[in-house]
């Protein structure tokens, strides 16, 4: 199916037209997942923002416990709504705080068994959705598509230094993002 709104203009030659069908196909993609976001957002405000909270889980368990300030740099999101986000998890007891180790004046957010479990809802939600969209697809053709989507995010993380900068760090690399 084609997106109206991606009638792209005259396209460049050879390799920039490659990049411009790229380039075009990635904000396809963007508005797609834009939809997807909006659609499981559908019920009620309170709802969309429990959700949307939900969603500092993933770098919560996939990096262990952070600080509240790095982890909106991390998710590159405003520190007041990380902040509502994260009140939001603890009354809901998917994260706690914790003592820092090095700096017990602060703390640091670790997440809860119902937070995990409430991931693991999210991952396979996630999961059957991709099983889905992907069920005409060979076991061949999924796995070069994975593989070339994960050259492909490591390679636009590598040339983005300045998501590695707003922590300080590049962005790590993990086992569960591989």
């Amino acid at each position: 199916m084609t997106d109206p709104a991606s009638s792209p203009g005259p396209a460049p030659a050879g390799a920039d037209a490659a990049a411009h069908l790229l380039s075009d196909e990635l904000a396809r993609l963007s508005r797609v997942l834009h939809a997807l976001k909006a659609s499981a957002a559908a019920g009620s405000s309170a709802e969309a923002r429990e959700r949307a909270a939900h969603v500092l889980l993933f770098p919560l368990t996939r990096l262990g416990p952070m600080r509240q300030g790095a982890l909106a740099e991390l998710v590159h999101a405003d520190p007041s709504t990380v902040s509502r986000h994260v009140t939001l998890l603890v009354d809901r007891g998917l994260v706690r705080r914790v003592a820092d180790e090095q700096d017990g004046r602060v703390s640091r957010l670790v997440v809860t068994p119902a937070g995990e479990a409430v991931l693991d809802q999210m991952r396979r939600e996630r999961e059957e959705l991709l099983a889905a969209v992907t069920a005409s697809w060979s076991p061949g053709e999924l796995a070069g598509f994975t593989g070339q989507l994960r050259r492909f995010v490591d390679d636009l993380t590598d040339h983005l230094p300045s998501l590695g900068a707003a922590v300080g760090a590049p962005l790590p690399r993990t086992e569960k993002d591989r």
